[in-house]
């Protein structure tokens, strides 16, 4: 036994005596890493403690430590709510129209843009359908009301065609497909990026092996360029299932009005209606730790199903 500890006192020796050379050795790599971690505890962990809030009847004005402590009332009061199977279905269907429609444009666009020959071309598509992604929320959501009001151009179109009257932004059956479009528009230039990234590094010999087996341009994209993106599809559908409920209020918030409450009101709206309007803190907290833990659920859950039907996940 005492050869035992000795020799486990000789590990640990070695082991932090190694760590003190590699300080000494490489001191900017410890430094850098001592940085991130510090941003990761300071603004990612040491903010989780806020969440006490939700367990509490929190009052600004006694503090965190000071409230009255209420335990899962937050939660039993937000489950009984007139509002949480609004806001859970409202959420949940707009998430899911997202990924349903959403998810698959990038990769389809990227495969597009990928048996493009010229450069010049590729670089002037690129360019514009990136664009999108960084104009702010505010000035997508003002664009998005100024076109489809009562007088807007698309809702001059829609109607000549379609014969609907009024505008298509204060329409509850109309909300949601602005709201899923306008994301694909927004989005599917950026998130293509990756995709054409993982096309680059496919082995060029597959295509010509394929060639020389007689596969016209669609079969290799069936037989080459699908199998290599694979991996990298399956991981973004793992992390999009593991945001599924965290649609952005910004846009919620701005799009939505009384007219279209019905279909537009979702989680993120309500709490911060809760929270900064009504000055419901522990409440609104409840609901946001809901959301998260519904998130991380569906994260745990979509990678078990890649584990067991794919050779890809993220753990």
């Amino acid at each position: 036994m005492n050869t035992a500890l000795d020799n486990t006192h000789k590990k640990g020796g070695g082991f932090l005596h190694r760590l003190a050379l590699n300080i000494r050795n490489h001191p900017m790599v410890y430094i850098m890493m001592l940085i991130v971690m510090t941003y990761f505890i300071l603004f990612c962990y040491w903010p989780m403690y806020g969440n006490i809030v939700a367990f509490k009847n929190y009052k600004p004005f006694l503090g965190l430590a000071r409230s009255e402590w209420v335990g899962l009332e937050n939660f039993r009061n937000f489950f009984s709510s007139v509002y949480f199977f609004r806001i859970v279905k409202n959420t949940l269907v707009l998430s899911l129209l997202n990924l349903f429609f959403g998810f698959p444009v990038p990769i389809i666009f990227a495969i597009l843009l990928n048996e493009v020959q010229s450069a010049r071309y590729k670089k002037i598509i690129q360019t514009a359908t990136y664009l999108p992604h960084f104009i702010s929320t505010v000035v997508v959501c003002s664009m998005i009301t100024l076109f489809t009001n009562s007088t807007g151009f698309i809702t001059t179109f829609v109607n000549a065609l379609t014969g609907h009257e009024g505008s298509l932004i204060s329409d509850p059956d109309c909300y949601r497909t602005i709201y899923v479009v306008s994301y694909i528009w927004q989005s599917f230039g950026w998130n293509s990026i990756l995709y054409l990234a993982t096309m680059m590094g496919i082995d060029p010999s597959l295509y010509e092996a394929a060639t020389i087996d007689g596969a016209n341009k669609f079969q290799q994209i069936i037989h080459v360029t699908i199998p290599g993106l694979k991996e990298i599809i399956v991981i973004q559908f793992i992390l999009a299932c593991g945001s599924l409920m965290s649609l952005s209020w910004e846009k919620s918030f701005l799009l939505q009005s009384s007219l279209t409450y019905e279909v537009s009101d979702i989680i993120s709206t309500y709490v911060y209606r809760k929270g900064f309007v009504d000055n419901d803190y522990g409440y609104s907290a409840a609901v946001n730790i809901f959301n998260a833990v519904i998130n991380f659920g569906m994260l745990v859950f979509a990678n078990q199903l890649s584990r067991k039907y794919s050779e890809s996940s993220l753990w």
